[in-house]
């Protein structure tokens, strides 16, 4: 891959970073401050309002997670796109059931819900289309430096 092109790519994999995090800020801006809303959930032994802070930082981790997870992937063989997408739809899908038990109202596990549906969709759709194929030499090379000397 040219210098160019890993660029490009970081770039992109920066930009669905910061958009997982403003995704997740536009449900909670227009459902909090907006509708007023209160999205509150269980979190031990009493209950946590969800603020912007946390909204932010949950969609730059997962964000960053889906980028490392793909990375990994892309050294370790052809496929790396097919198998980062179905292993995150799959998280996605995972991560859908902690908002409806741990929300205190139908109303906030609603906001949650779509808050996870916004932020792992701006995640695939963003790191999905920058994945690449890594040919045989490049995996190779990866996996065995001293062979491509």
């Amino acid at each position: 891959m040219s210098s160019s092109s890993t660029t490009q790519t970081r770039a992109r994999r920066g930009a669905t970073v910061a958009g997982a995090a403003a995704a997740g800020l536009a449900v909670w801006i227009v459902t909090v401050p907006v509708l007023g809303v209160e999205v509150t959930a269980r979190a031990g032994e009493g209950e946590m309002v969800v603020g912007a802070p946390a909204v932010a930082a949950a969609g730059v981790v997962a964000a960053l997670a889906g980028w490392g997870l793909l990375a990994v992937l892309e050294r370790a063989g052809a496929r790396a796109r097919t198998v980062w997408t179905r292993v995150a739809l799959a998280v996605l899908v995972a991560s859908l059931v902690p908002p409806l038990l741990q929300a205190t109202t139908v109303t906030a596990g609603a906001v949650l819900v779509a808050m996870h549906v916004a932020v792992g969709a701006t995640i695939i759709a963003g790191l999905g289309r920058t994945a690449r194929s890594v040919s045989s030499s490049e995996r190779s090379g990866a996996l065995h430096p001293q062979a491509a000397r």
